[in-house]
């Protein structure tokens, strides 16, 4: 309890941005799910037939998984807050559609027939006497809906999204559990209190001793505060000159994202707005970037030659690059500028208990009694094509049980004993641990995975000054300080900002503008 205080008061700025975001992202969501979901469900009601078709249809949208609804949207939406506020407007009909149709079908028909036979038309009857008899019912829905959206809305994060899943995703990938209890107890907070102000309203509705005309004005009163309210969240003032910039969701792009807009901001008058943590790296920031949703992010040889470019043979490290700046140049309008130093390629761990029992060193050692033993790996790694098919071929490996893993929970998982190895980068921060043993690559079987900066060309014409600050991160950094500044996030919770900071301070680079 004190380290999640402390975390409230010390990164109080942090939770409230992201609170900020959450509530617009949710808020935007219900606004559209309760116009259209109002709207259908009185078009159900009015032709019948064609109810089981719509809620059909809506019932069965509900059903797919979030995180395979949020990937069908990505190449039609892109990354980013406009693809959660869609998806979490899909889920949210159902709710709202069912709860206005349900109010609507069980209104009381000698009323009905009551207000006809008194020569009110269909729309007065239906404004007049349905929808008020419904709206207890149609509130409850919206309740429920809010609630579910508000919790929901969590797993934007995973496309580049704001809101409170960026604490969540983001505590995990850096092994900080405090950051995530924070962030999911804030959406718990957030849900709960929109769940009493919604049921204040509902039990005032249901409240016989209120008369209707003053239950028609306080609806009336929510309703312009509910618009005016979602109105002002769908408006974002433009800002000048901003980069927008996407990391992968791990500490050490945590880190280098850190450094980059540090260095850019300290050294021009651009503004950097920073994307952490998108979800499925490289298989979701190339595309977007291509597209130009993002317009820098940190990448490594190794990936883009193998997974983007699809290339088999691997050669030189020096040929692989300039290979790899003509291919990006040429396809994608990309450039590469700078390497950073250290090498992040591939590695498999296991504990010491584990490499004492059957004596491993080496990926051949691991081989010969892979079959006693699982292996956990990121999902991504299943699918690539140097990835997991490939290593299990080349060393004949035939684990017992693979496990998908996510990248801040495999270390977890590993020293508890719930998998025997895991791939890892040979600079995470958590491969200081004595418990843990990095085998050896005997066969050389991972290529060389250097870290470097990919931009857009057109970012590099609008903004020319770019490069030569960007090549100030020109091998800055050894596989050493890397994998000591991803410790320091995992393993000590330091802010990555200030991780970032400290070192470039450290190398002189920071600090310009003051000198000026």
């Amino acid at each position: 309890m004190g380290n999640l205080l402390e975390f409230y008061k010390t990164r109080f700025d942090f939770i409230m941005s992201l609170v900020m975001e959450h509530l617009q992202i949710s808020f935007i969501a219900i606004v559209i799910a309760s116009v259209l979901g109002v709207s259908l469900g009185v078009f159900i009601h009015q032709k019948k037939r064609l109810s089981p078709i719509v809620l059909g249809i809506v019932s069965f949208l509900y059903t797919i998984p979030s995180i395979s609804m949020l990937g069908f949207l990505i190449p039609v939406s892109g990354i980013g807050n406009k693809s959660a506020i869609i998806a979490l407007s899909i889920y949210a009909l159902l709710p709202i559609i069912r709860a206005t149709y349900t109010g609507l079908e069980n209104v009381d028909q000698d009323v009905v027939e009551a207000a006809r036979g008194m020569g009110s038309s269909d729309l007065q009857i239906l404004y007049k006497i349905k929808l008020p008899l419904a709206m207890p019912i149609i509130i409850s829905g919206f309740k429920n809906m809010s609630v579910m959206t508000i919790a929901l809305a969590g797993i934007a994060s995973f496309i580049g999204a704001g809101g409170l899943g960026v604490a969540i995703y983001r505590g995990i990938t850096t092994n900080n559990m405090t950051m995530t209890f924070a962030g999911s107890l804030a959406v718990a907070i957030l849900a709960f209190m929109i769940d009493i102000l919604i049921g204040c309203l509902e039990r005032f509705l249901r409240n016989r001793h209120h008369s209707k005309q003053l239950k028609k004005r306080v609806m009336l009163i929510v309703l312009v505060v509910f618009m005016v309210l979602g109105g002002s969240l769908f408006y974002t003032p433009k800002k000048k000159a901003v980069l927008q910039l996407a990391t992968k969701p791990m500490s050490e792009e945590f880190i280098i994202g850190e450094m980059l807009k540090l260095l850019i901001e300290d050294r021009s008058d651009i503004q950097v707005e920073i994307t952490k943590g998108v979800g499925g790296g490289t298989s979701n920031i190339h595309p977007a970037l291509v597209k130009g949703d993002f317009d820098l992010y940190p990448e490594y040889t190794g990936t883009s030659w193998s997974f983007v470019l699809k290339e088999k043979t691997i050669p030189q490290d020096d040929v692989l690059y300039q290979k790899l700046k003509q291919a990006y140049h040429e396809k994608y309008q990309l450039a590469w500028i700078g390497l950073y130093g250290f090498n992040n390629t591939y590695g498999i761990a296991v504990t010491k208990e584990t490499a004492d029992q059957y004596h491993l060193k080496t990926y051949s050692d691991l081989a010969k009694v892979s079959s006693k033993l699982s292996f956990g790996g990121e999902y991504d790694y299943y699918e690539r094509d140097d990835g997991y098919d490939a290593i299990a071929k080349e060393y004949q490996l035939h684990f017992d049980k693979t496990m998908d893993l996510d990248i801040g929970l495999k270390y977890d998982a590993l020293l508890k004993g719930q998998v025997d190895s895991i791939i890892v980068f040979t600079t995470d921060g958590r491969l200081h641990d004595p418990d843990i043993v990095l085998l050896q690559d005997d066969h050389h079987f991972f290529p060389s995975y250097y870290a470097g900066t990919v931009i857009r060309e057109d970012a590099l014409i609008k903004y020319p000054e770019l490069k030569d600050i960007l090549m100030l991160m020109d091998h800055l950094i050894s596989d050493e300080e890397m994998a000591e500044m991803n410790d320091q996030v995992e393993s000590f919770k330091r802010n990555e900002q200030e991780v970032a900071k400290e070192f470039l301070e450290k190398k002189g680079l920071l600090e310009v503008k003051h000198h000026e």
